[in-house]
């Protein structure tokens, strides 16, 4: 070996190829630190990523529990707001036909009370016409009395005789004008 190493070392040596005795060492070395590896770090890293995978699925397993639930309160939350706008469509046309109800209610309740109106002026005017027309047959009739007096030349004054001659005077008058209509 020692020649060996003598005609090695008078041989100009090429750098990009290593020694035999370097290479053996190197891949000594590289099975002793390859074994520890495998041996100690490599369980832990498998390990770790074991538990980061697992992590990850269920992360992912509770993100899709959650993006499930969260649809089915969205679809929830959906058909009670279209329940709520169904039902205040519906109070909307109650509250409508309540309201046309009331209108006509009132309508009738305003159009009962103007003809009681109606009704009472005209029995105020009936009882106003029939008061004037009794006024007036007593101040006619008074006047009839005393213009019948000063003709006659005597005096009319007795009422028994003056209401009957009043009477019989307009009841007269009033047939001729039923008559002549």
């Amino acid at each position: 070996m020692n020649a060996l190493f003598l005609a090695q070392a008078e041989e100009p040596q090429n750098p990009l190829v290593p020694h035999l005795d370097e290479l053996v060492i190197g891949l000594i070395a590289f099975v002793i630190v390859f074994g520890f590896l495998a041996k100690k770090l490599l369980p832990n890293i498998n390990k770790v990523l074991e538990q980061r995978r697992e992590v990850i699925e269920g992360g992912i397993e509770k993100a899709d529990a959650a993006q499930t639930e969260a649809q089915s309160v969205l679809e929830q939350y959906k058909a009670q707001l279209a329940e709520a706008r169904h039902e205040a469509a519906r109070l909307r046309q109650e509250a409508l036909e309540q309201g046309t109800v009331l209108k006509e209610e009132l309508r009738a309740e305003g159009q009962r009370q103007r003809e009681e109106i109606i009704a009472a002026g005209h029995a105020q005017l009936e009882a106003d016409r029939k008061q004037a027309a009794h006024s007036l047959r007593q101040d006619v009739g008074k006047l009839a009395t005393e213009l019948a007096g000063k003709l006659v030349g005597e005096s009319l004054e007795d009422h028994a005789r003056q209401s009957r001659t009043i009477d019989r005077f307009l009841g007269e008058l009033e047939e001729k004008a039923e008559a002549a209509r």
